[in-house]
């Protein structure tokens, strides 16, 4: 059995955890309202972007129109930009998006195509090598420090957009959480280049007659500050996403820590008194027989 001083070393070091799993907490709870904020300010402009270029990317068919919008006429290379955090300490949030960018990878491959990762995030990168560190073409880490901006957004838009123009990939795809509520975010698998068109029976879908645009002052130098700002602005909405997801997972692991350590606490606690208790007893029978003895 355990000593006195070994149970206090224990509980003394679960409290000491649980002070940091509480303070984690409490950081996690603050920082998740702003980020919250944001994601939700980002998706009304954000979806209405992605509409408009899927009903223009219908109009341009068979390879005609911008690349950005047209693609290449082919999908034989995948681009995965799998967007994780650089941190852990926040439940299943890192390990659902690589489980299914795992599960994306794979089905790509069994098809024959050629896949490429762009991890965003070092546990993306982390995890992934174990298995796919050759698919793996670049890694990008800090984003988000002091606080995600769009500049951020424009540094990974930016080297997709690199890798487009030299031909690397002909369909580029980001893999990032949806925030949905502090408990539950859903891994989201999104299209970027060329972006994918309306669906025939969605209400998003061209209309028969089908729609007109006309283009002021011109249609291709409207289009080519327009595409790249849409690309800029899906991955900024998913970095947003993944922020406000990756808080509220944070917070609601921390919180399920600070109540297991309670119970590690409660429990050591208890056994630290019946150790007591029994040691107590034991010296008082010894204490009783020796003066039965005298």
């Amino acid at each position: 059995m355990p000593s006195l001083k070994s149970y206090r070393l224990r509980i003394r070091s679960v409290q000491s955890t649980q002070k940091i799993t509480k303070a984690m907490k409490m950081v996690a709870a603050a920082k998740l309202r702003r980020a919250q904020e944001q994601a939700m300010a980002a998706r009304p402009y954000a979806e209405a972007m992605d509409k408009v270029m899927a009903t223009l990317a219908s109009s341009f068919k068979g390879g005609s129109g911008p690349k950005l919008l047209a693609g290449t006429g082919s999908d034989k290379v995948h681009l995965l930009i799998v967007a994780t955090a650089d941190r852990g300490l926040c439940g299943a949030f890192n390990s659902s998006i690589v489980r299914e960018a795992r599960r994306t990878i794979r089905m790509l491959l069994e098809q024959g195509k050629t896949v490429k990762i762009l991890a965003v995030g070092r546990k993306a990168r982390d995890q992934l090598r174990r298995d796919y560190a050759s698919l793996i073409v670049e890694t990008i880490t800090d984003l988000g420090r002091p606080r995600l901006s769009f500049a951020d957004a424009q540094k990974v838009a930016g080297r997709v957009s690199e890798l487009f123009d030299k031909g690397e990939f002909d369909v580029a795809t980001v893999i990032f959480n949806r925030f949905k509520s502090a408990m539950t975010q859903v891994v989201t698998v999104q299209q970027l280049i060329p972006p994918p068109a309306p669906e025939a029976g969605s209400t998003d879908a061209k209309p028969a007659g089908g729609a007109v645009y006309e283009f002021e002052p011109d249609e291709g130098e409207i289009l080519a500050d327009l595409l790249p700002r849409n690309l800029t602005v899906q991955i900024f909405r998913a970095l947003l996403e993944n922020a406000a997801s990756f808080y509220g997972s944070q917070m609601t692991a921390m919180d399920n820590a600070s109540r297991n350590a309670g119970e590690v606490i409660k429990k050591l606690t208890l056994q630290m008194n019946r150790s007591r208790q029994a040691s107590i007893t034991k010296e008082l029978i010894e204490i009783i027989s020796g003066a039965e003895a005298v």
